[in-house]
């Protein structure tokens, strides 16, 4: 996918139904996900919208998979949803459809270049693990992550574009991948026992087994001898090098863009540097940032001090 320069989006206001749709759509994605709602809130109208046409059609996905059904009816739910996918990618939702996601995904690709294909992706993500997949090693795991969030790093990046000029542009779209690698091994770490309670184990096997964390996490309890801290700092140490890697995006984004996304991905970055400083605070419960400090990470990315510092580093390793 080719990251678009801004302007490139149609500038024609929605009709009534289709704002009906995106304002369904932000009031789901104003519900389910703080942190993602918190970033977008700083981009204007026409970008916002999009991007909640993207979280509310991605949350249906996912709820899908993290709901009550039988694998069997989850599978059947999964392909529907994949058939409507086709139907969106196709322009066949009329304006008076009853699915207002559909409406506002349809609406919100025909603004943007929307890689619709992305939300294929997150559907074979998720039928990982519908099916109880495990992971082997990081590679395993990573293959899962691009599904489920690298996938979304590049669909936001068809909605953000990049700035006209942006150094290394044609790079745009695997920084976006990476930096969605990034939030889903935090995401990973910070719900660790969460997802053990729910039968579910994300860390490279070999990875728990080094560390003498192969037991599980759902009781919230170690084994003796385990060395869960061990464990909890090398998937950080992997997580920093997915960051600064993916964080190299920021200057190719236009202000407002690389705002939302450095307000996003530094809400995620903090929670990383709570979890390596207290690594057993995730097994006692969900690790989150008070509002300040989300605030603050809102106000640091509307600064453009994290793009300004990816230049600099940038251009010193250029000399």
């Amino acid at each position: 996918m080719s990251p678009t320069v801004e302007g490139s989006a149609h500038t024609t206001a929605p009709s009534a139904p289709v704002q009906a749709a995106y304002s369904y759509c932000e009031a789901v994605t104003g519900a389910q996900a703080r942190n993602f709602a918190y970033g977008i809130r700083l981009l204007p109208t026409d970008k916002r919208q999009a991007m909640s046409a993207l979280y509310a059609f991605s949350r249906r996905v996912d709820d899908i998979g993290d709901g009550t059904l039988p694998a069997d009816a989850k599978l059947t739910r999964l392909e529907e949803t994949r058939a409507l996918l086709g139907r969106i990618r196709d322009g066949q939702v009329d304006e008076d459809d009853t699915d207002p996601v559909a409406v506002a995904l349809t609406h919100a690709a025909r603004r943007f270049p929307i890689p619709l294909g992305g939300l294929d992706e997150l559907i074979d993500g998720v039928l990982m693990d519908v099916r109880g997949e495990t992971y082997e090693t990081w590679e395993d795991l990573e293959v899962y992550c691009r599904c489920v969030a690298g996938a979304i790093g590049r669909l936001s990046l068809g909605v953000f574009g990049t700035a006209a000029g942006a150094v290394e542009a044609g790079r745009a779209s695997d920084y976006a991948d990476t930096l969605g690698l990034a939030l889903q091994l935090t995401n990973i770490l910070r719900d660790v026992r969460e997802d053990a309670g729910n039968g579910r184990t994300y860390l490279p096997t070999e990875d728990l087994t080094k560390f003498g964390c192969d037991e599980g996490f759902a009781d919230g309890r170690l084994p003796a001898g385990a060395d869960f801290a061990g464990l909890v700092h090398h998937e950080v140490r992997r997580a920093r090098a997915l960051f600064a890697e993916g964080y190299r995006l920021l200057p190719m984004l236009d202000r407002r863009s690389g705002a939302c996304v450095a307000a996003m991905a530094g809400i995620y970055r903090r929670l990383l540097d709570r979890i390596e400083r207290e690594p057993e605070a995730v097994l006692r419960g969900r690790v989150s940032l008070p509002p300040h400090e989300k605030a603050y990470v809102a106000v640091r990315g509307l600064s453009g001090l994290d793009a300004r510092t990816v230049s600099r580093q940038r251009t010193r390793r250029a000399m």
